[in-house]
């Protein structure tokens, strides 16, 4: 992985161009991020301008750019959610089969899949061609985020439903998603563990993750169940990690409630226990954007050199934080997935302190006026 390599010097200056103000905090990108040293055939759509971390204790290598699940759909609606009949429509098809493949040619290797919708979409797309990606996938309508689904029988057959949909035969990481306000019990989510331990022996789940919007109850899941080998929550532009020097952007911790350990952040205690971090909605569920969401497909800045310069320098600031594996943005468009690769591939350049001043402006312009459905974002400013 020559391509990878660069001088402790280099980095040293690259990482005081990125990480400063209160955009990324302190986050520094070191060395130890990427992978050294490993052979490159064992890197899943390998390309050499591509970054690839280690996914904690799976040891997957991940790109560092991934492909999110979601993406915008013609009518300006967030993401695909539901089919008539299952039936994936021909230019469903034809969208996810070419983002699929672009990301693909730019070495991304991981899709984060949330719904029954985007099963049958990436099913569709990766036909013939499943081996090309690492996939981890939950059924929103099966999840955990209601009592009754909480039990053996309905998760299996919720991995089931997503292999099925899928069209394969495994998943590589199940990923089952947590109510969104923190509130699902121990007892609600154990049968997961259950679920996972019989369909592991069978080969049908490779590995056990856990999504999360509740920070608390996040670090509580990683504090108390050792099973856990990835974690998947929100990271964007404006999150400073707990434990850190204090400054003016990072002494105070908010938003503090059941399970929270004030002195030691998620960052920390998935390093400690050697768990992979999968980072979500850095464009704060797009509305970083000005396109967003009043431009019907496609959208989020195709065409426009400002938003994606915002999409890649945002980014890139996340990607600073260097125990971060991956962040899986969603991608329309083709121009977008390789827009989003240049951010890994021109990290190791750093920002310029005009690029790092106008990301700052933009990011906390964005921040003090989030649309309500993503309030709760403020929730992961200090993790």
């Amino acid at each position: 992985m020559k391509a990878n390599k660069f001088s402790r010097r280099d980095f040293m200056r690259n990482a005081s161009l990125v990480a400063a103000g209160t955009v990324a905090g302190s986050l520094i990108y070191g060395e130890q991020a990427r992978a050294q040293d490993v052979p490159t055939a064992k890197i899943l759509n390998y390309n050499e301008k591509m970054g690839y971390r280690r996914l904690g204790k799976t040891n997957l290598l991940i790109s560092e750019i991934s492909l999110g699940g979601h993406w915008k759909n013609r009518n300006a609606g967030l993401y695909w959610s539901k089919f008539a009949n299952d039936e994936v429509p021909d230019d469903v098809v034809k969208n996810r089969t070419e983002v699929v493949s672009a990301c693909i040619d730019a070495g991304m290797n991981y899709v984060d899949i949330t719904t029954g919708a985007e099963c049958l979409s990436y099913g569709a797309a990766l036909k013939g061609r499943r081996d090309k990606m690492i996939i981890g996938a939950d059924q929103g309508s099966m999840c955990i985020r209601k009592a009754e689904r909480c039990n053996v029988e309905y998760q299996t057959n919720n991995v089931e439903t997503c292999l099925r949909f899928l069209q394969t035969d495994y998943i590589d990481i199940w990923r089952p998603q947590a109510i969104q306000d923190g509130s699902t019990t121990d007892e609600q989510f154990e049968p997961c563990l259950e679920v996972f331990e019989k369909m592991h022996k069978q080969g049908k789940i490779l590995y056990l993750g856990i999504s999360a919007h509740n920070r608390p109850y996040l670090e509580h899941i990683i504090d108390k169940y050792p099973q856990i080998e990835m974690v998947i929550f929100p990271c964007s532009a404006k999150t400073k990690e707990k434990g850190l020097p204090p400054t003016a952007e990072n002494v105070e911790e908010v938003n503090a409630i059941k399970w929270s350990d004030e002195t030691r952040g998620i960052f920390k205690k998935a390093k400690d226990k050697d768990i992979g971090i999968v980072t979500i909605k850095p464009f704060f569920g797009g509305s970083l954007f000005k396109s967003n969401p009043k431009t019907k497909f496609p959208v989020m800045g195709v065409g426009s050199k400002d938003e994606n310069d915002l999409a890649r320098l945002t980014l890139q600031c996340i990607l600073a934080n260097e125990k971060i594996t991956s962040i899986v943005p969603g991608l329309t468009t083709v121009y977008e997935a390789e827009n989003a690769a240049r951010a890994s591939y021109t990290l190791p350049m750093g920002m310029t302190a005009a690029e790092r001043q106008w990301l700052t402006d933009i990011t906390e312009k964005g921040w003090a006026n989030l649309p309500q459905e993503y309030a709760w974002l403020r929730d992961w400013e200090y993790v």
